[in-house]
């Protein structure tokens, strides 16, 4: 019999490939629609919404979040997310295999080392499914949360600002966008793990628990975040490759949730000093893989499929 963790891994896989599999529905569809920019919500959401393409990969990665929330209700933080987070393999795959997008050698060296690195975290967590959280201090996840999200606006600006007339500067492939989603993203998930906690001590009265969500500030930071991101990332998802994009906001926003997760909800990290280092080496190595990534320049040649010119030239 399956017992509470062990159902846990379950779901987070499940969430994890129903909301990779959505992000590649998403990215064929955009890849058909006119430019879309964050800067223009409105008609980002009319344009995205209207499309029947995308509200089905849109609808897949709900199904995904909502998998999540059960997911960490029954398995810690340390075990839920890099689960979540080997969905990167699975969006690289499809990626190729769908969307045909080819990766240069650096790059494909980043996204293997950033696999590797889930895995180290995983296998960090084998041991003992650990004590699951389910409260935290809402003075301090504001205090950790707001820097974050301040931060991953000013990313976000700055991906979005077109370069200046006469500059020579090199255009981004696609990192800014994604360390600016996965800020907010994280800030969410770490909203909905609150949220889960706030179900776990209400779950027995209906009442209640309904009464309880719609009066904790948590529900409305991860639709806030969430919403923000999505914008954010949709607009970096149709001007660059998804096997970059996903990625980056994938790892971006699961090492931020586990650094503040556990500390925040009192989920230890690993007695056993070989765990400890594969936990540690694993948000070492994932996070030098995106830091590489930033330097590396635009190709600008190696988009997917009938990708328009000007959008490679803003990836």
């Amino acid at each position: 019999m399956i017992d509470g963790a062990g159902l846990g891994v379950a779901v987070a896989a499940l969430a994890t490939t129903a909301y990779n599999v959505g992000l590649i529905v998403e990215k064929r569809a955009l890849s058909r629609l006119p430019a879309i920019d964050a800067r223009h919500a409105v008609v980002l959401l009319r344009t995205v919404l209207l499309n029947p393409g995308w509200a089905g990969g849109f609808c897949l990665m709900l199904c995904g979040f909502g998998l999540q929330v059960v997911a960490l209700i029954l398995a810690p933080v340390s075990v839920v997310q890099p689960i979540l987070g080997s969905g990167t393999v699975i969006l690289v795959l499809l990626s190729r295999l769908v969307l045909r997008e080819r990766l240069g050698r650096v790059e494909l060296g980043c996204v293997l080392a950033v696999a590797v690195a889930i895995a180290a975290i995983a296998l960090s967590a084998a041991g003992s499914a650990g004590h699951v959280g389910h409260q935290a201090s809402g003075v301090l996840i504001a205090a950790v949360a707001v820097p974050a999200g301040v931060l991953a606006l000013i990313l976000g600006a700055q991906s979005l600002r077109p370069a200046a007339q006469g500059k020579h500067r090199m255009p981004a492939i696609g990192v800014s966008y994604g360390l600016a989603a996965g800020l907010l993203y994280g800030v969410a998930t770490l909203a909905i793990k609150a949220l889960s906690g706030v179900i776990f001590h209400r779950g027995d009265q209906l009442s209640g628990l309904v009464r309880a969500v719609l009066l904790s500030p948590y529900p409305y930071l991860t639709v806030a975040c969430s919403a923000v991101a999505m914008l954010i990332f949709q607009t970096g998802l149709q001007r660059c490759r998804v096997s970059i994009v996903g990625p980056v906001s994938n790892i971006t926003g699961s090492i931020y949730f586990i650094i503040a997760g556990t500390w925040l909800f009192g989920e230890r990290l690993p007695a056993n000093p070989v765990e400890l280092l594969l936990r540690l080496g694993g948000i070492v190595l994932a996070g030098a893989a995106v830091v590489v990534l930033a330097r590396q320049p635009a190709d600008g040649a190696v988009v997917s499929g009938q990708a328009r010119p000007e959008l490679e030239l803003s990836c």
